[in-house]
């Protein structure tokens, strides 16, 4: 049985145990304030000051989160990032960088990262943004979510946390099903990038339009190609999911 933040529904894995943190930065103080956090939220919790160290912490603990810091002493952030989906293909990694520019965030997110945070940043901001990462790799359900959502073709089961469309299974990343199933609990209307990314990604609009046309991207290579296309853009405004009409 484990604590967590009074007043916080408590995440857990599906056998009922808390999720497995990793926490990659050379700064040991950052990383011992940071384990500190996370364990106070009832998670188990491990660090390593490096990519080797973390990519043998990775092995034994098989997290379902990792904080990593894009610069490490002996290696970079994406360097590591490519080991630990060999350790865990589905593993959710949130990348800590001291850089704020555009690319810098397009490429984390291009190399596989799930979300990221620019150095300074607030705990409650990395828990946060954990907590979305954890709720949509399937660590907790809302009690209001059902199991089956169909628009068209296109069947998303939510328990078993599998898409078809056309029977034809789609094979997508934690971040990508979360987004679809906005789009699919909403068909028919338009959803601004704001709304997305406060529903999705849970923080607030400022600048970050980039990371939600990028998954609309990575959608649309999964869902439409070499289909009648599904979702659609309404300059302007955002997009919207729907069903193909004949």
């Amino acid at each position: 049985m484990h604590t967590t933040r009074p007043g916080r529904p408590a995440l857990t894995r599906p056998d009922g145990t808390p999720p497995r943190v990793l926490v990659v930065d050379d700064d040991p103080d950052l990383a011992e304030v940071l384990t500190g956090a996370l364990r106070y939220e009832g998670w188990q919790v491990r660090a390593a000051g490096d990519g080797a160290g973390a990519l043998t912490a990775a092995r034994e603990l098989l997290p379902d989160a990792v904080v990593l810091d894009v610069m490490l002493p002996d290696t970079d952030g994406f360097a590591v990032l490519r080991g630990l989906h060999e350790v865990k293909p589905d593993v959710c990694v949130l990348f800590l960088t001291a850089r704020d520019a555009v690319e810098d965030r397009i490429a984390g997110i291009t190399a596989g990262g799930d979300d990221y945070v620019t150095k300074p940043f607030s705990l409650e901001e990395v828990v946060a943004r954990l907590r979305g990462l954890l709720r949509r790799a399937g660590m907790a359900r809302r009690p209001e979510e059902g199991p089956r959502l169909t628009v068209g073709d296109l069947v998303m089961d939510e328990d078993a946390r599998e898409v078809t469309r056309a029977g034809g299974l789609i094979d997508l990343s934690p971040t990508e099903f979360e987004l679809l199933r906005f789009l699919m609990r909403n068909p028919r209307r338009v959803l601004s990038k704001a709304q997305i990314l406060d529903r999705v990604w849970s923080y607030d609009f400022g600048g970050r339009a980039h990371v939600v046309e990028l998954y609309i991207s990575y959608l649309r290579k999964k869902i439409d190609a070499g289909r009648d296309p599904m979702i659609h853009t309404v300059r302007g405004a955002g997009y919207v999911l729907k069903p193909v009409t004949r």
